[in-house]
């Protein structure tokens, strides 16, 4: 997982592309390089650390030429050096790569390679590409035909784009993003819109199995065959040029505290294909929900939603699992899949092997214009603009709404008030000094369980997540009626149990849980409508109707892993280890 970018034009590539990195850093950031091509000769500047930090030290951006490529990584190959930071340069230095996705059959290019004179300087899948390039370019002195000959010898999954000391750009696509911005005298080659929405809303979006090869003022696009092809120009929304933090310390905060707008808008002016959805659950076919992380979540929530209210039951798949068992979907069934980037691998792999069986796929989307919309039969957008944060947040919210939307049209006396929820979290939202106080609690704690009942389950395993990903405190969800099945054993004094209690169905059983907690001398924070003595802290949700609890419950402890996060001094946006979109397996 990475952002790459490539600029042609009439300016500073350095500068322009350093900027791009910085807006595409939540990719990845454990390492960040530039290369620039002068006079028929490429310089290059990399090291280990974020766009900042790694600039500050080396002046990414005082590199010189209006030709560059950029990269920021998140390691698979590799551990986290200034050798393995891209941009990787050929041996013959002519030629230099950025790349993002896995050769699968790296090792037997590097061995062929070597025997054929090629030396490595990194631990990288990725340097192949830029000596295979080298070799075929000897060959034939011509950047079409070298990149022909190099995406026939790759195998895997891969965006890369090249810099010819000649001065041409070329880039290739299949089955990772890779996005062509058209500028007015100027070229963007990139993994994400961010990395050129400030200059041009004209976009590209390369076809699987395709390279593009840019000139001064002239770009051609070719399939892996040679065949010249056409693209249709897109415009992209200019929503997304709103990735700036204000003044949020950051994104994360910002986002958590966009979601009382962000749920009304979720799903807007895609009032037909929800009904189109609607319309389709409501037949006897088998139906499947898949998603990743906070996505599958979302999943465990629609089949209680729709098994409890509507009758209509629901399959979730953790997305990377269906692989193992193909043969568990029916074929000519539906698969809903849901991911807020649209191109994590796990989801479009399921995604694959649903379609192979003939299958119709609806999917929950934040960004129209993503690998999963295309595969898509009928596709609903969340509408968030671009969260930038690891975490997931306003879109996890979004998600759920939409599949109310989607029920609401499935079930005639099915209601819920997204406005009375959005309420709900702005009232959450205006005073969060009792969750920052708690959070100061939790900075040297080593176990944190979250125990939930019913709709309230997945919220705890989502909520561990979020404390997970964001404070790197182990963080456990427990299904309330397992209590006694095991997770009793780990309460004592030294673990924090957070109780997701909401006066609904579930209140009594949960509270009684809670005090068997509480008898074993672990520390309760109770997410309630209710105050209990039960609690050492209590965190107050508004009081609601059964099924708009989740989506509220969810905001003060999002709140309280970005607070907590904060008083370990770790990093909300950037979480270790981790990225936004898994485009890699």
């Amino acid at each position: 997982m990475c952002s790459i970018i490539g600029y042609l034009g009439d300016e500073t590539a350095s500068q322009i592309i350093v900027k791009a990195l910085k807006r595409m850093e939540y990719r990845g950031y454990d390492s960040v390089g530039v290369a620039t091509e002068v006079e028929n000769k490429i310089e290059l500047k990399k090291g280990v650390g974020k766009v900042s930090e790694v600039n500050s030290k080396v002046q990414l951006d005082s590199l010189p030429g209006k030709i560059g490529i950029g990269h920021t990584r998140w390691a698979t190959h590799g551990k986290v050096t200034d050798s393995n930071a891209h941009p990787h340069p050929s041996n013959s230095k002519k030629i230099a790569i950025v790349h993002n996705g896995i050769i699968e059959n790296f090792t037997e290019l590097k061995e062929d390679l070597i025997k054929q004179g090629y030396n490595f300087s990194s631990d990288t899948d990725s340097e192949v590409i830029a000596n295979l390039l080298q070799k075929n370019y000897e060959i034939s002195n011509n950047v079409k035909e070298s990149m022909m000959r190099t995406t026939s010898q790759l195998k895997g999954h891969f965006a890369f784009v090249a810099m010819f000391d000649n001065g041409e750009l070329a880039a290739a696509k299949f089955h990772e993003p890779l996005i062509l911005g058209l500028g007015k005298n100027d070229y963007f080659l990139t993994s994400d819109v961010l990395g050129f929405i400030e200059f041009t809303d004209n976009a590209i979006y390369l076809e699987n199995g395709t390279f593009v090869i840019l000139e001064k003022n002239k770009f051609e696009i070719f399939d892996f065959e040679g065949k010249k092809i056409k693209n249709e120009i897109t415009k992209v929304s200019k929503e997304f040029a709103d990735s700036y933090k204000g003044d949020y310390a950051h994104f994360t905060l910002k986002e958590i505290f966009e979601q009382p707008s962000t749920i009304l808008k979720s799903s807007e002016k895609f009032d037909e294909e929800i009904t189109k959805i609607a319309k389709f659950l409501n037949t006897d076919k088998s139906i499947y929900i898949t998603g990743s992380g906070s996505s599958y979540n979302s999943a465990l929530i629609a089949k209680q939603i729709f098994s409890k209210y509507g009758k209509i039951k629901m399959e979730p798949i953790i997305s990377s699992e269906l692989q193992f068992s193909p043969d568990s979907i029916d074929d000519n069934s539906i698969l809903i899949a849901i991911s807020q980037s649209g191109e994590s691998a796990d989801v479009l792999d399921a995604v694959k092997i649903a379609k192979e069986k003939n299958c119709k796929i609806f999917s929950i989307v934040n960004l129209s214009t993503s690998t999963l919309v295309r595969e898509s039969d009928i596709s609903v957008g969340m509408n968030c603009g671009p969260e930038i944060g690891v975490a997931a947040t306003k879109s996890f919210t979004s998600q759920l709404v939409i599949l109310n939307k989607i029920l609401q049209k499935s079930v005639i006396d099915y209601q819920i008030n997204f406005k009375k929820i959005s309420d709900n979290i702005s009232e959450i939202l205006e005073n969060t000094k009792q969750i920052q106080k708690i959070a100061s609690e939790l900075k040297d704690i080593s176990d944190i369980y979250v125990l939930g009942r019913g709709l309230n389950f997945p919220i705890a395993s989502e909520a561990a997540l979020k404390l997970k990903e964001l404070t790197y405190i182990h963080a456990e969800g427990i299904p309330g009626g397992e209590l006694k099945h095991g997770p009793l054993a780990l309460m004592d004094s030294n673990v924090y149990v957070i109780i997701i209690n909401p006066s609904d169905s579930t209140y009594t059983d949960t509270l009684t849980s809670a005090r068997e907690i509480k008898a074993r001398g672990a520390k309760i924070i109770g997410i309630s409508d209710i105050q209990s003595d039960i609690y050492d802290h209590w965190i107050q949700i508004p009081k609601t109707d059964e099924v708009s609890y989740p989506i509220t419950e969810i905001i003060p402890i999002q709140l309280l892993a970005y607070y907590a996060a904060v008083e370990k001094e770790t990093d909300p946006d950037y979480p270790r280890n981790l990225a936004k979109s898994v485009t890699v397996k």
